[in-house]
């Protein structure tokens, strides 16, 4: 059984240069080319095709769109972009919409057969630099998770002191505001820190800043 695939690019030369290259594999099928996201929706209900080789730059709908609701859709049908960006703001979105695969258009015609025949076994198929972008932003949201999972050490009191650090007040101010005194402001400042893992007071605001922990 052939690999049945759409084509979705706005650029002609594309489009032919993939279909006339795609047409000499013996286990690939093209089904059919769409210009771009909402024309690619109405051929993918119509022909319901494996694999769909989608651009992301397109204009009526660009292809992290198309990919969402196709998704929504055909989820069983596999997404595989085909584009010339490989930066954090295009790889992301492509792959939180759906795609399980992404290339650039540089890509070698023998890698992308591979990508196609890889992805329609049930697999993954990323280019090193989308694969690079995956990982930098799952760190990036499990060192936030850490971040804000510390806050939850800190006691109802120890919170309110870091709230009234963050406004940039002493400790003898704090003392007066919330009702206690100097030495147990101080008690509670050592705690923040030790807690928190930071060196001063002015690295506890700026982490009570950057985590949004007070925002009205």
């Amino acid at each position: 059984m052939k690999i049945k695939v759409l084509l979705v690019d706005d650029h002609l030369v594309v489009l032919r240069g993939l279909r006339f290259f795609l047409n000499t594999q013996t286990d690939i099928e093209i089904v059919g080319e769409a210009e771009n996201g909402q024309e690619a929706l109405k051929l993918v209900d119509e022909l319901q095709p494996d694999v769909v080789l989608m651009d992301l730059m397109m204009p009526v709908m660009d292809g992290v769109e198309a990919t969402k609701r196709l998704k929504e859709v055909n989820p069983q049908i596999k997404v595989v972009v085909l584009t010339s960006y490989s930066d954090q703001d295009h790889v992301i979105p492509a792959l939180q919409a759906g795609a399980v695969g992404y290339q650039l258009k540089d890509i070698e015609p023998d890698e992308l057969v591979k990508t196609i025949r890889t992805v329609y076994e049930g697999e993954k198929q990323l280019h090193p630099k989308a694969t690079s972008m995956l990982l930098t932003q799952m760190t990036g949201e499990q060192e936030k998770q850490a971040e804000t999972s510390s806050v939850f050490k800190l006691t109802k009191r120890e919170k309110e002191v870091l709230h009234q650090i963050t406004l940039g007040k002493s400790n003898k101010e704090i003392s007066a505001d919330l009702y206690i005194t100097e030495k147990t402001v101080k008690t509670h400042v050592s705690s923040i820190l030790s807690k928190l893992g930071l060196h001063d007071r002015t690295q506890a605001a700026i982490y009570a800043m950057k985590n949004d922990l007070f925002q009205s």
